[in-house]
């Protein structure tokens, strides 16, 4: 490609960038603002414990088996095609919201809120690889890494914000204006694309089984912190994914038109890559949960107060992705991903051995910095190493299935973060952690609460060091792999 051509090409991937990023914290900011609003909206329509939980339980399952399913889509008709139309369904469907007649509406709403969210988050690192010159990639993901880091880390304060001063409606009311302008961005500035033609056809069985496994998991999983982990609800959803697994296996060897090319798993390093993925989310993703938490039910902090404290992870985060590029340059993605993995292990053994009940601030600070600088660097790093060497109409389909990967753990991270971190507490007094009332009214249980949190933290970090040995596993083996398997992959994808 000559040099002109190559800068061209450069100026459109910094453009299909800004877009990515626009509906990537618009869609950020959507589901992490309502955690904060959920209180205001459940009294609005005295809504129960079982459509209070749907109301973030439904985004969260839709959001991630329709994953898989809106990858293949997007490799078969075109990316530019179903990102457009995500943006349409996510924004009128934030309008509609806003008018909810009652709770069980707004559940059935955020199910379609999901499915265009699903639309967006399944395309935006496949838009981002086809757009970036390979020498580029690293820069564009840390940038589109830090816009979500950043969102999320605005997210609770604007939903607080908003529904304090304009009411519930606003919460999902202000994703209306950013999601029309978006739009009209992204359809200026994305090129048409028209799908491979290759394997056209959708796996009906597959798509079937994916949403019944992975919802049946995710349900078990997201009922483990109330109903703990030996309740028949949580055993029933994990044995049903532990049941249908194999099943999924042997119908998509078979399928012409596999959802999930299980031949893809034959590659030693995809797998070790998505298998860190998935252990670095369990590991990482409930440390902001637990620690604003902690400050408020044994600090008596009120919620801007512990949003504040854990502002730094957010901070380093956002950092530490906007500068992958540098990194990128002198080591190879799958050694920055390594070296991310390491950087938050360490910040979790020191949040494990400094966070107490009169413990000072400052080394809290550290842990979290760390753990940010850690994600930052890992998450576009092991993003890059996952799709650059893919054939371009296997990249949608393999973005979704990092994603479906990602969100499974944020949902087991939190699970088992808070199942653990309540169970040395007597029952009747654990709704009061949640409630951030822990030190007003039981004292005398704040011993017991740390007690929780060292255990959490133990597994936590645990699991952190296992991810540690995957990724240089997955780095030793990229580089002992001989070149030529980049191009079967390519021929068997």
């Amino acid at each position: 490609m000559s040099e002109p051509a190559d800068r061209e090409q450069l100026r459109y991937a910094w453009r299909a960038l800004s877009v990515v990023s626009m509906a990537s914290i618009l869609t950020a900011l959507g589901s992490s603002s309502l955690n904060v609003a959920l209180p205001e909206v459940v009294r609005h329509f005295g809504a129960g414990t079982a459509a209070a939980s749907w109301m973030l339980l439904s985004f969260m399952l839709a959001n991630t088996v329709l994953m898989v399913v809106f990858g293949r889509l997007a490799d078969l008709f075109g990316r530019r095609t179903l990102y457009l139309c995500g943006l349409a369904t996510y924004t009128g469907a934030s309008l509609l919201l806003g008018f909810s007649p009652g709770a069980w509406w707004l559940v059935g709403l955020r199910v379609v809120q999901a499915a265009g969210g699903a639309m967006l988050l399944t395309n935006s690192a496949a838009i981002l690889t086809d757009a970036f010159p390979r020498g580029h990639l690293g820069r564009g993901m840390g940038v589109y890494i830090a816009s979500f880091s950043v969102a999320q880390l605005i997210g609770p304060t604007l939903g607080g914000f908003l529904t304090h001063r304009f009411g519930w409606q606003w919460v999902f009311w202000f994703n209306v204006p950013l999601g029309l302008v978006c739009l009209a961005w992204g359809a200026v500035t994305l090129r048409r694309s028209s799908g491979t033609g290759q394997d056209r056809g959708i796996d009906v069985p597959g798509n079937v089984l994916v949403l019944i496994s992975l919802g049946g998991l995710l349900f078990g999983l997201s009922q483990a912190g109330d109903r703990g982990w030996t309740d028949p609800v949580v055993l029933t959803g994990v044995a049903l994914f532990a049941v249908l697994v194999p099943v999924f296996a042997v119908v998509e060897r078979r399928s012409p038109h596999p959802v999930v090319d299980v031949r893809l798993f034959t590659d030693r390093v995809f797998t070790l890559g998505l298998l860190a993925s998935f252990l670095n989310t369990v590991a990482r993703m409930a440390v902001v949960l637990l620690v604003a938490l902690f400050y408020q039910a044994v600090h008596g902090a009120d919620p801007v107060s512990a949003g504040l404290k854990v502002l730094p992870l957010s901070v380093a985060a956002m950092i530490a992705s906007a500068c992958a590029g540098p990194l990128h340059a002198r080591m190879s993605a799958r050694a920055v991903a390594a070296l991310g993995s390491l950087t938050g292990t360490v910040g979790l053994a020191v949040l494990l051995v400094f966070l107490s009940a009169d413990g000072s601030y400052a080394p809290v600070c550290v842990a979290l910095v760390l753990l940010g600088a850690g994600s930052g660097m890992f998450m576009p790093a092991n993003t890059t190493a996952l799709l650059d060497e893919l054939p371009p109409h296997r990249v949608g389909i393999v973005n979704a299935m990092r994603l479906m990967v990602q969100n499974t753990g944020v949902v087991m991270s939190t699970a088992l973060a808070l199942t653990l971190v309540t169970g040395p507490l007597p029952a009747a007094v654990r709704p009061s952690v949640f409630a951030g009332t822990l030190s007003h009214l039981h004292p005398d249980q704040v011993g017991l609460l740390v007690t929780g949190y060292r255990i959490t933290l133990g597994v936590m970090t645990a699991i952190s060091v296992v991810a540690v040995l995957v990724s240089l596993t997955g780095r030793r083996s990229a580089a002992a792999r001989p070149r030529r398997l980049t191009a079967d992959r390519s021929t068997v994808s």
